[in-house]
């Protein structure tokens, strides 16, 4: 604790990498006044609100999680930014980064499982706190750390948080199977997290020479893997690589993934970048939102004028998609939320995420609505159509 000081910016590693043992010994530490804490945290892996650990304490975040509600407003600050352009904050201003880091089998000491900004802050903080944690064993692809970069260590051994596995209902089946239809032998894949996207990846069993370049890989990825589904040989770079940023999953992922040195983990400058990412043809990012409007537009992080989550990663993606030879931008979502009380396809969105020409495709259980080349007018009649029937006619109204 001796490293840290008043006034300081300290760099909090997120996700499944967060130095969770860490942070319970500095909670109850006598630290210094005017802490500044940054981390991207996710929703149920990160539950720290650093403002509620001293009246003098800050956080900057770019990701809102439920566990971040009741924090001070004047001491929360959330920055809207997309995962590549996180990398790029964080090279600069950072005084103290902890993260987590775990021996492989070779034993030697590596990231991970989460890396996507681990070499940023390694490169600009003046120190590194890590906790090592012998909970686990490091995935093979995760890049080694030089201990002499180490500043202070503590060794804990404990086990990593499991994501629950996501229950998938009728709905998120039905919008698996549709985007499972769009999905052609040789594309490259980017999907997220939660019941769609495992849906999604589990209706894939009768495709070949699938692709993975994205943020995360989780359980379903590795089944595809295991299956030889997944096997990158038709990818311009990387081939026979599978490239993630971070593991979300079970422990049996994360056993797998020790294993495992074909699953190649990067940072967000590598895994959210256009120019890395447009080198791969038919690229297909997968993606979420909470509504999307007429016009096309998406909002993937408001409710009801509450900020939920964040930006994330998926308009890079997006982006790239488009820079991709034959690649595709898609975005699946349920048609209704509130147990159908709300349409999800709307006349204007909250805020904008991702702009209407960054998506070729939206899909609900109702089938895809083809935006790519449709003027405003055929938009609006595509989409009012995949919308839950109760909603379609004054949503296709709103067109005329």
């Amino acid at each position: 604790m001796s490293c840290l000081q008043s006034g300081q910016r300290i760099f909090v590693a997120g996700s499944s990498n967060e130095p969770t043992g860490l942070l319970e010994l500095m909670r109850d530490a006598d630290l210094p006044d005017d802490l500044h804490f940054v981390q991207f945290p996710l929703a149920g892996y990160n539950r720290t609100d650093f403002t509620a650990w001293h009246p003098s304490f800050e956080m900057t975040t770019v990701f809102m999680t439920a566990h971040l509600e009741g924090a001070d407003k004047a001491r929360l600050h959330f920055v809207p930014m997309q995962m590549r352009a996180v990398y790029d904050y964080l090279l600069a201003d950072i005084d103290v980064a902890l993260i987590q880091a775990a021996y492989g089998h070779d034993g030697r000491l590596r990231l991970g499982p989460n890396v996507d900004f681990a070499e940023a802050v390694l490169g600009t903080a003046r120190f590194v706190l890590a906790e090592v944690n012998e909970g686990f064993v490091a995935p093979a692809g995760c890049p080694l750390i030089d201990e002499s970069r180490l500043d202070a260590t503590v060794t804990t051994n404990r086990p990593l948080f499991e994501a629950p596995h996501p229950t998938i209902d009728e709905a998120a089946r039905e919008i698996g199977q549709h985007v499972a239809g769009l999905i052609r032998d040789g594309d490259c894949l980017q999907t997220g997290i939660g019941a769609i996207p495992a849906a999604i990846l589990g209706e894939l069993g009768d495709k070949n020479d699938l692709g993975l370049h994205g943020g995360l890989i989780d359980d379903g990825g590795m089944r595809l893997v295991q299956a030889g589904i997944v096997n990158g040989a038709n990818k311009p770079i990387d081939k026979g690589l599978h490239v993630a940023g971070m593991a979300l999953g079970s422990q049996e992922l994360i056993d797998w993934l020790a294993e495992t040195s074909s699953v190649r983990f990067k940072g967000a400058n590598y895994t959210h970048e256009v120019t890395v990412i447009r080198q791969l043809t038919q690229f297909v990012s997968i993606n979420s939102a909470v509504e999307v409007d007429l016009m096309g537009q998406v909002n993937a992080e408001v409710a009801n004028g509450r900020q939920i989550s964040g930006t994330g990663g998926s308009v890079d993606f997006m982006r790239a998609a488009k820079a991709s030879r034959d690649g595709r931008s898609i975005v699946a979502m349920n048609a209704t939320a509130r147990g159908g009380e709300v349409s999800r396809i709307v006349p204007r969105v909250d805020v904008v995420t991702a702009l209407r020409t960054d998506v070729d495709m939206v899909v609900t259980e109702f089938g895809v609505a083809e935006l790519q080349g449709r003027d405003l007018g055929e938009r609006v009649a595509q989409l009012a159509a995949i919308a839950a029937p109760a909603f379609r006619d004054e949503l296709a109204a709103c067109g005329r």
